[in-house]
């Protein structure tokens, strides 16, 4: 999963964003919209984690999706 991807299936992305990091509001996942930069900077925000951390966080969860 590329991130385009991401960014063109937000919609259907965003229900399993809000599972994965409860933390993030409707408001703030609307914001988001699927841009992968604005994602990590609203993990580290919401649950105190590193960039690096956050990143990592987005990896794996692209990574679930694939299967």
């Amino acid at each position: 999963m590329n991130r385009d991807t991401i960014e063109g299936n937000w919609k259907e992305f965003k229900g399993k964003v809000k599972q994965q990091w409860g933390k993030l509001t409707d408001d703030r996942l609307d914001v988001i919209s699927g841009k992968r930069e604005e994602l990590a900077g609203e993990i580290q925000q919401a649950y105190g984690v590193t960039r690096d951390e956050a990143e990592k966080q987005i990896k794996d969860f692209e990574e679930a999706q694939k299967h």
